[in-house]
C-alpha cells in the first residue's frame, strides 16, 4: 500500500485520482504569519461541498495500513466493513475516509496542526508577538 500523499515538498498541487480531486499541501495562512498545510479531497467536478474537517498532528499523508500495520490488520479482520467501498489508501489515523465520503458529495479536509507535519512551527503559549 502506498502512502496517501506522495512524498514531495510542501508545494501545493492538485491531482485527479481514484474518483476524487485531491489538493495536496494547500496553504492556509494564519493571522500571525504561520502557514498551515491541508490536504483536500473532494468530488472531481465544479461546485461547493459540505466539508468534514480534521486538524491534528497525526501524519495526514500516512495511511493507517502503512503506519500502524498490525493495528490495521486487526481492525479489518474483526470489522471488515471498515474497508467496504474503500481501498484504505487514504484512511489515516482517526480521520474520515475520503473514499467513503467524497462519493456522497462531501469534501474531506485534513490540516496539519501548528508545528506538525508540513505546517510551519508554532509559538509557545505566552510568547510575545
Amino acid at each position: 500500500m502506498q502512502p496517501a500523499e506522495p512524498s514531495r515538498g510542501a508545494r501545493a498541487r492538485t491531482q485527479a485520482r481514484d474518483g476524487m480531486r485531491i489538493d495536496w499541501q494547500v496553504p492556509i495562512p494564519a493571522d500571525d504569519g504561520l502557514v498551515l498545510r491541508a490536504d483536500v479531497y473532494r468530488p472531481d467536478g465544479p461546485g461547493q461541498f459540505p466539508a468534514i474537517v480534521s486538524y491534528g498532528p497525526y501524519a495526514k499523508g500516512l495511511s493507517f495500513a502503512e503506519g500502524y500495520a498490525p493495528q490495521w490488520q486487526k481492525l479489518v479482520t474483526e470489522h471488515p466493513d471498515v474497508t467496504e467501498g474503500s481501498s484504505g489508501r487514504y484512511q489515516c489515523w482517526e480521520v474520515a475516509d475520503p473514499e467513503k465520503w467524497v462519493p456522497f458529495g462531501y469534501a474531506c479536509v485534513r490540516v496539519d496542526s501548528r508545528g506538525a507535519g508540513r505546517s510551519s512551527p508554532g509559538r509557545r503559549s505566552g510568547a510575545q508577538r
